[in-house]
């Protein structure tokens, strides 16, 4: 039989129309996962055994931060994959998150936060088999204030919260409707760009760490219990009769965050959540 190439073309064509009108579902860490009109990255711990359900992590990145950007930090990746967890790193509709009270110019009140989260964690559940009994939501910044905005709305979506260097935006809310949640914060007593205490920025406020633990703690009944150290963290924990655990974990630093940190406590979280 002859060599047809126009025959050849159309097989190519209608090949290629096939592929386009396919769902994307190859995304990982270097690709996008699309939910709805917004996406996230996944890395999947190395050695998961097919078939099994891993925990994971979804870290929040800060301020004109990127998906991509949290999947370019190595040791934030190795240290979580060491924990036999997934790294689901979100992405902003815009600069910055939409929370309450925000500057203006990074937010939009069409922007459904808590709706895409939830988006995120279903279509990992659906797509990589992760367990959504074991996973935990974390943030770095503005990262951080997203999460304390999860902990309050969506609280049950998560098995425990790593805010970092951020609290909610002043003031901080009346109630939490999903108080109490398993919570450890990680914060530097020197930060200068998001202080403990909160700063003010153009006609807004950061809100003050105080306020958002007195929050929790009084929605859950928690009593102190006791302190530990976890290399330059020193952290205070607090437990309520449910068995629920809050805890403050502050370093001698700045605006910034190390991995171990991160690490500790999702071990503590962990631990938590198996009581």
């Amino acid at each position: 039989m002859p060599f047809c190439a126009t025959a050849l073309r159309r097989a190519a064509l209608a090949l290629v129309l096939a592929l386009a009108a396919a769902p994307a579902l190859a995304c990982g860490p270097a690709s996008d996962c699309a939910v709805g009109d917004r996406i996230y990255r996944i890395r999947l711990p190395e050695g998961a055994a097919a078939g099994t359900p891993i925990g994971a992590v979804v870290f929040a990145h800060g301020y004109r931060g990127t998906a991509a950007g949290v999947m370019g930090n190595a040791r934030l990746g190795r240290a979580i994959s060491d924990l036999g967890l997934a790294l689901i790193a979100p992405q902003a509709a815009e600069h910055d998150w939409s929370i309450a009270n925000a500057p203006s110019h990074s937010t939009s009140p069409a922007v459904d936060e808590p709706a895409y989260f939830a988006a995120v964690v279903a279509d990992a559940v659906e797509r990589f088999g992760i367990d959504p009994d074991r996973v935990f939501m974390a943030g770095f910044s503005a990262g951080g204030m997203v999460t304390w905005t999860l902990a309050c709305f969506s609280g049950d979506l998560f098995a425990g919260f790593v805010p970092i260097s951020g609290t909610f935006w002043a003031p901080v809310p009346e109630s939490c409707p999903s108080a109490p949640v398993n919570l450890v914060h990680i914060h530097g007593t020197d930060d200068p760009v998001v202080p403990m205490a909160g700063r003010a920025i153009a006609e807004t406020r950061q809100g003050d760490l105080a306020d958002a633990f007195a929050l929790f703690l009084a929605a859950g009944d928690f009593t102190e219990d006791g302190s530990e150290t976890a290399g330059d963290l020193d952290c205070t924990r607090w437990i309520n009769p449910a068995g629920r655990l809050m805890e403050l974990c502050l370093h001698p630093g700045g605006h910034r965050y190390e991995a171990d940190e991160v690490t500790h406590a999702l071990e503590v979280l962990d631990a938590a959540r198996e009581r």
